[in-house]
């Protein structure tokens, strides 16, 4: 798993094959996000990237004709 920041200064944690990305307000959120989700994965390591990540997910704003769906809290 990596933690590092993207072009835009966010930081992100994503797994290494793709089926974990997280957005964190600090680097100590994130590196405790990534701390926490090596606990319990044998041989899982949080490595800080070395290069800015790319987000798999965009935090664009959604554009005027995408749609959003409510979720109670």
């Amino acid at each position: 798993m990596f933690v590092g920041r993207d072009t835009a200064g966010h930081w992100l944690v994503q797994g290494c094959k793709g089926q974990l990305e997280g957005r964190f307000i600090s680097q100590g959120a994130a590196w405790a996000f990534a701390r926490s989700e090596c606990r319990g994965v044998p041989g899982a390591i949080a490595l800080a990237a070395l290069h800015p990540l790319v987000p798999a997910i965009s935090f664009a704003p959604l554009r005027a004709d995408e749609i959003t769906i409510a979720h109670g809290a």
